[in-house]
């Protein structure tokens, strides 16, 4: 993995919003501050744009630099070492792809996750079955033991869902009622699948509801699956982690955080979420479908 991937995702971007701030209040310039540092100005940048874990001697130099209280430098000095933290699924080595894993790293650590999915279950509702026979169709040449790590990555984040601490996260799901009736060659883990859908939508913090086709071509056409990810206060004077919006495609993902990109998909999801059936309609929705097609 490299640098960029590497590490905790959230702390390096609230430490580098942080240090900015801090190198900004001191009115020290990036320049002048990689001077004083003796390093690069790329890697004061790279550091405060958050795309590298900190050592905590070069934060602490930082906090030096800007003549930070000794408080405050022990909130950057606690989030440099977050920083270097390495998360679960970089056990799992290469068939985790780079930009996958930095949404992994995302996904474990918001507080709400809002998401619409127009063709397939998402990964986080998903079973063993079901994922199993979309990595098979995706990647018919790949090992099975690679398969199974994949599967295994992909089941072991839906532990977020159900975990004590951090508090699980809230997760508001709209599903195109396609992907109800779009079925897998085995159609009794089809209906394993669909019954599992309802199993975790009761949890006490998932919503899921789906988009009938009746309803008529939504906002979303336009940009097929997102994800909308909300995070918790961060710490000390950093500023709360931006919500940030993610779009994956068979190549890569896009990460959007500037304000105007995220005002346009808070958009396309309240007009989903005028479109969606109710979260109980929903229900009967998944359950009728169980009985037509799949017992």
């Amino acid at each position: 993995m490299t640098d960029e991937t590497s590490g905790s995702t959230v702390p390096r971007r609230q430490l580098g919003r942080l240090l900015t701030q801090l190198r900004e209040d001191a009115s020290v310039s990036l320049d002048a501050a990689a001077e004083a540092l003796d390093c690069s100005r790329q890697k004061v940048w790279r550091i405060e744009k958050g795309l590298v874990p900190v050592r905590v001697v070069d934060a602490r130099a930082m906090c030096a630099l800007y003549r930070v209280p000794e408080g405050m430098g022990e909130i950057v000095a606690g989030l440099a070492k977050e920083t270097r933290a390495r998360g679960w699924w970089h056990s799992y080595g290469d068939v985790v792809p780079s930009w996958f894993s930095l949404y992994v790293g995302l996904e474990s650590s918001a507080s709400l996750i809002r998401r619409y999915d127009s063709e397939l279950i998402p990964g986080l509702l998903q079973t063993r079955e079901y994922a199993s026979e979309l990595f098979r169709r995706k990647n018919p040449t790949l090992r099975e033991e690679d398969r199974e790590k994949l599967v295994e990555v992909r089941l072991q984040r839906q532990g977020i869902l159900v975990r004590r601490l951090p508090t699980a996260p809230t997760l508001r799901v709209v599903l195109s009622e396609a992907v109800l009736r779009r079925t897998i060659p085995d159609r009794r883990a089809m209906a394993q699948q669909l019954r599992h859908l309802l199993d975790v939508a009761a949890l006490p913090t998932v919503s899921l509801r789906v988009l009938p086709l009746a309803a008529g071509p939504p906002l979303a056409s336009e940009t097929g699956t997102f994800v909308l990810l909300d995070f918790p206060q961060a710490f000390g004077r950093a500023s709360t982690e931006p919500t940030t919006v993610y779009v994956e495609n068979i190549t890569g993902a896009l990460y959007l955080d500037k304000p105007a990109e995220v005002v346009a998909y808070e958009h396309v999801w309240s007009d989903l979420e005028a479109l969606a059936s109710g979260e109980a309609e929903s229900e009967k929705m998944i359950t009728s479908i169980i009985e037509e097609h799949h017992d």
